[in-house]
């Protein structure tokens, strides 16, 4: 008999299960696009969930990927600056990945999310938190959870993950063990490891002010709208946590600035 095993990682997505090495996850509008890209990153060979059919009750079954996903409070091992370089040079092996992903017109991607302006250059991941970045070692090894992977450009997933991992957040909202990091010098870490040119570099907190006031519409529409976890998260104080992010990065631009040019 399999045993299945609740899954509390994901903040969204409800009914979220473990059975022996896979997961099982519900089917939802987006899922046709995201199975296109991860069968893709299955040929290419980076390292995310396999696509393994759906099951008897209609949910997905994906390869159960094997290591840690950080959880909150975050561990020490998630917070170092070995790791923040992992989780850059991760996003940019993804990006270099998906970069030979031609998706299917039409394809059903999640275009409810916020992005930035300009043509969009990949299928980007849009949540690389640390909920959705596995360890193994104390050292980033894949992406899960791609259920809001859409079109994009690579500056909104670099802003997107540095939101999470720099952190570009007030203090008041961070993790204990990030509560007095040097941020500039975060963010510097995390291009360099990335290979950020210095054209994005300059626009980067141009876009992360843009990216803060789209999320801020997103997420609102989304639990008026969607509801579920949506609507929990919102409630729970989504909407506050992103105008004091805003708030913290108008007063310290100047510092913030410095570090990146």
């Amino acid at each position: 008999m399999n045993v299945e095993v609740p899954l509390s990682g994901g903040d969204v997505t409800e009914g979220v299960v473990r059975v022996g090495d896979t997961v099982r996850r519900p089917v939802g509008p987006h899922s046709p696009a995201v199975h296109g890209l991860l069968r893709h990153l299955e040929r290419v060979g980076f390292e995310a969930p396999r696509l393994l059919g759906v099951d008897d009750r209609g949910r997905e079954i994906l390869s159960w990927v094997p290591g840690e996903a950080p959880g909150r409070p975050l561990p020490h091992y998630a917070v170092t600056e070995e790791a923040l370089v992992g989780v850059a040079r991760l996003l940019r092996g993804y990006h270099e990945a998906v970069s030979s992903y031609e998706a299917p017109e039409g394809a059903p991607w999640d275009t409810v999310a916020s992005n930035l302006d300009g043509k969009p250059e990949i299928i980007g991941h849009c949540d690389v938190t640390p909920e959705n970045v596995v360890f193994r070692g104390g050292r980033p090894v894949a992406l899960i959870d791609f259920d809001l992977a859409r079109p994009t450009t690579r500056l909104y997933d670099v802003v997107t993950a540095l939101r999470h991992w720099a952190p570009i957040a007030d203090p008041c909202d961070r993790d204990g063990p990030l509560y007095g990091v040097d941020v500039g010098r975060r963010l510097r870490v995390f291009c360099d490891s990335y290979g950020l040119d210095r054209g994005a570099r300059r626009v980067l907190l141009v876009a992360a002010r843009t990216r803060f006031e789209r999320s801020y519409e997103a997420m609102r529409f989304r639990a008026e709208h969607v509801g579920g976890g949506w609507a929990r998260i919102w409630h729970a104080g989504a909407g506050p946590r992103i105008r004091r992010a805003q708030d913290w990065l108008e007063r310290n631009w100047d510092e913030l600035d410095a570090c990146l040019n």
